[in-house]
């Protein structure tokens, strides 16, 4: 595994410079986690093109494949928005900085250009996320590093994932929240987990009737085998607040206790450090 890649890598090559190239002869990047592109937006930018040209020039490296017969001699690495305008726009070439960035690098700069954008939807940044942990087979805490994030926001974000494509579609057409998802995904069963979310659409439910709705669902009595109810889940509020009144009395016992919680699918996750040589923590 390397370092992490950055937009300066790109400054770093020998072979930077700025040409101007024909927009047909650029392939986008098939790393590119964006797969929605809002028209109105594009349209702005295909004006202010119109008006002041490109500010900044798009990058791109030569295309990998020479054996493909097609027109492409250039792969894009960023600029897609740019690239989509420059068209809308009628423009014939594109001002490019040129690299000779490998596979690997090129993703990777796709993708982390993409990141810190605000306006990827929740499953293209999972999606992003999880092709950058791939590209440098890194762990999630690796990851969450790299991008300024905590392991559990990265952990979240990729259970999204778990999502069927036309579950993903739905929540993105109707605006719904990462929060709704992640509720969503409390109910194993995707035949019931669909009939969810159609009620959470029909009904237009925010975040707190979505997860009291589910919890209510997933409570139920389970009547496919011989009347039998499924087992009830344990509600663990009052054991966290055990163990959070326990660490508090700790505390101003003058220990510097430290605690974290996560969850996962299946549990949640309460972890306590305790210095190996602990001091009478200090107002």
């Amino acid at each position: 595994m390397t370092g992490t890649v950055t937009k300066s890598d790109i400054s770093k090559s020998e072979s930077y410079n700025i040409r101007m190239i024909d927009i047909e002869r650029i392939m986008p990047n098939r790393a590119q986690p964006r797969t929605i592109f809002d028209n109105e937006s594009l349209s702005a930018l295909s004006e202010s093109i119109k008006t002041h040209g490109i500010i900044q020039p798009l990058t791109v490296r030569p295309y990998p494949d020479k054996s493909n017969l097609s027109n492409f001699q250039y792969e894009l690495i960023a600029g897609e928005r740019r690239l989509r305008a420059s068209k809308l726009a009628g423009l014939k070439k594109v001002p490019c900085i040129v690299t000779e960035s490998d596979t690997r690098t090129s993703a990777a700069l796709a993708i982390i250009e993409n990141l810190h954008r605000s306006d990827l939807n929740v499953f293209e940044e999972a999606t992003a996320i999880a092709a950058l942990i791939e590209i440098y087979k890194l762990t999630q805490e690796e990851a969450a590093q790299k991008l300024s994030m905590t392991q559990a926001a990265v952990a979240n974000k990729l259970r999204l994932l778990k999502l069927t494509a036309k579950e993903k579609e739905e929540i993105s057409n109707n605006n719904l929240s990462e929060r709704h998802a992640r509720a969503l995904l409390k109910i194993k069963d995707i035949a019931t987990r669909e009939k969810a979310l159609e009620h959470i659409i029909k009904y237009s439910l925010n975040v707190k009737q979505t997860e009291e709705y589910i919890e209510k669902l997933t409570s139920e009595p389970d009547s496919n085998k011989n009347g039998r109810e499924k087992p009830k889940t344990k509600d663990f509020k009052d054991l966290i607040f055990s163990i959070r009144r326990a660490v508090e009395q700790t505390r101003n016992s003058g220990l510097a206790i430290r605690t974290k919680q996560t969850e996962t699918d299946s549990d949640i996750v309460v972890t306590i450090s305790i210095p190996k040589n602990p001091t009478v923590a200090t107002a």
